[in-house]
């Protein structure tokens, strides 16, 4: 299913693209481009680390008040100390410890994800606006922005992120045992645990690692601004959940790609700026994207169905044959 996701999205894109070409050719424009990688590039970023945890079975919602947190530590850290070294290390150190509170109550307190993590992001983004009083960070140090590099080299330095992160991930997952875990943890927690997997540390892991990649996502979007909002993220975990949804993650866990994570991010993070381009009303890309998200949803539903008819048509020997789904990454 991974792969014939991966290529009807392929298809669209491409179908979106020729549109605008033909009717807005402007939308091609070497700006705009870098304007919409630029404005994306946190949202796949996170959508990466969403992905991890939603291929357990979990999910998490609190990503967008972590990448408020990451945002403002990032720039309290760059103000106070000078150091972009040491802000960066501070923004994904949050970020990780911010995860791991929410793994350690996931994992080892066996509450839901959902009710977990929506009573953080409540809690985290109210002591966020507790602690700045609405104020943002400004005044941050001449080599905070943009890196200290010059600004047209910034957006080649955030697309190399992007890659190193999206392949050592994807990589992570297809070769490494760990990768292999998370996979199969999601399919069937019960025969992965008969397995001999310590499904705990496989949670708690995943969501280390998606608050870690939300405190790069802070980061590297803080440093493009010389001043940093206490609002930040708001939304956020809408938009990632959304690509993972729609890049062929499956609600329930144990299948999904993060190629699929990244082709999600392009199609809905074209259709805002297409419609502007094509002079629709911008009103409607909530509503094309819920479109988008909702045939997704019901095309795996469908094929859910139909293979668990076929599972019983077919037998038992066949149902027992596919207890642990897995899919590339």
């Amino acid at each position: 299913m991974g792969r014939r996701r991966e290529f009807t999205l392929l298809f669209v894109i491409a179908a979106l693209a020729i549109v605008l070409a033909a009717a807005a050719p402007g939308y091609f424009a070497r700006e705009n481009l870098s304007d919409l990688f630029l404005a994306n590039m946190p949202v796949l970023v996170v959508a990466l680390g969403t992905t991890l945890v939603i291929l357990t079975g979990n999910i998490d919602i609190s990503v967008g008040s972590v990448f408020a947190i990451c945002s403002i530590v990032a720039g309290v850290v760059a103000k106070t100390s000078g150091s972009i070294a040491l802000a960066s290390v501070a923004a994904c150190s949050v970020g990780a410890a911010l995860g791991a509170l929410n793994g350690s109550l996931v994992a080892y307190l066996r509450m839901p994800s959902i009710v977990v993590t929506l009573a953080t992001m409540v809690a985290l983004r109210d002591a966020l606006r507790w602690w700045t009083q609405g104020a943002w960070v400004q005044d941050l140090p001449r080599g905070f922005q943009w890196f200290g590099l010059p600004q047209s080299a910034y957006p080649i330095v955030a697309c190399v992120v992007v890659i190193v992160l999206q392949s050592f991930t994807a990589w992570i997952m297809r070769n490494v045992a760990a990768g292999r875990a998370v996979y199969a943890t999601g399919s069937n927690e019960d025969a992965a645990r008969l397995a001999g997997l310590g499904i705990a540390r496989v949670k708690l892991a995943v969501f280390v690692a998606a608050g870690a990649f939300t405190g790069v996502a802070a980061l590297v979007n803080s440093v493009r601004f010389n001043q940093i909002p206490s609002n930040a993220g708001i939304g956020l975990e809408m938009k990632v959940i959304a690509a993972a949804i729609v890049g062929g993650a499956a609600v329930r866990g144990g299948e999904g790609s993060f190629t699929g994570t990244l082709l999600g991010v392009v199609l809905l993070g074209m259709i805002g700026p297409a419609l502007t381009f094509l002079g629709v009303s911008a009103y409607w890309e909530r509503t094309l994207q819920g479109a988008i998200i909702l045939a997704a949803i019901a095309v795996d539903a469908i094929r859910e169905r139909r293979s668990y008819h076929a599972a019983i048509a077919a037998g038992p020997s066949a149902g027992a044959s596919g207890e642990l789904r897995a899919g590339p990454a």
